[in-house]
């Protein structure tokens, strides 16, 4: 069985105290997961900016890519 595909999230937050911290980035099954999780670390932020990064290869790979990525020991 695979393992559930993770999808990376990224996020601008204003903390609890005021700072703004750029570029947060947190991997989560869907953006719910990712927001709790970041919820946890940051507690009572507020989300100013997220966006979901997509792996470039991934959309555009075959099989065959793959099984030669996993050949070449990349």
């Amino acid at each position: 069985m695979f393992a559930p595909l993770m999808t990376k999230y990224v996020y601008q937050i204003r903390s609890r105290n005021g700072a703004i911290v750029d570029n947060l980035q947190i991997y989560g099954r869907d953006e719910a997961e990712a927001q709790r999780k970041l919820q946890q670390m940051y507690r009572n932020c507020e989300i100013l900016d997220s966006k979901i990064v997509t792996p470039e290869r991934a959309a555009n790979s075959s099989y065959e890519d793959v099984l030669n990525l996993i050949a070449s020991g990349r």
